[in-house]
């Protein structure tokens, strides 16, 4: 039943939607200890990582050290998610709801992939348009509006099991 449902639960990894601040906070000294943890998750098998067309081409502009973290990632601990026309008008939904300005249009759209992915949560370094209660309010707003889940976001330190 629903008990066994829950129990199984704990054993199936949780597929986390990331951007490209959390690769670049592996190597900056404010946000490493956590990030490295976060990782350390990845290659535990809690949870797997959702990467965007997006992500792969903000990572190709990225420094070396950020590449080379990004492809030391097991295939088995990522998903390399597809193109998907819906991404766009869903972006266009968050900029048309003025959750962010256009100038954050690459954040909506990385909201979007997460939301049109079914991802269990997005994890972000992002507090200025991404990790942020109000602009989380509008994000899950328009969600529900276009029959979209609410993906939950959070940084890196909030998915860490309590005892990291």
């Amino acid at each position: 039943g629903v008990q066994e449902r829950i129990l199984m639960s704990e054993f199936i990894p949780r597929r986390a939607y990331i951007d490209t601040s959390v690769f670049g906070g592996y190597f900056e000294a404010e946000f490493e200890r956590a990030t490295r943890a976060f990782f350390d998750q990845v290659l535990s098998g809690n949870f797997v990582l959702l990467l965007s067309p997006m992500t792969l081409a903000e990572l190709d502009r990225a420094p070396r050290e950020v590449v080379n973290l990004a492809v030391s990632i097991p295939d088995s601990a990522q998903v390399l998610l597809p193109d998907d026309d819906r991404v766009e008008r869903l972006r266009d939904a968050y900029l048309k709801a003025k959750v962010v300005s256009p100038r954050s249009r690459s954040d909506a759209e990385h909201i979007a992939w997460a939301s049109v992915a079914g991802a269990d949560f997005i994890v972000s370094w992002n507090f200025k348009h991404i990790v942020q209660v109000d602009r989380i309010r509008g994000y899950h707003a328009v969600n529900l509006r276009l029959g979209y889940s609410l993906v939950p976001i959070h940084s890196p330190i909030e998915v860490l099991p309590y005892d990291e």
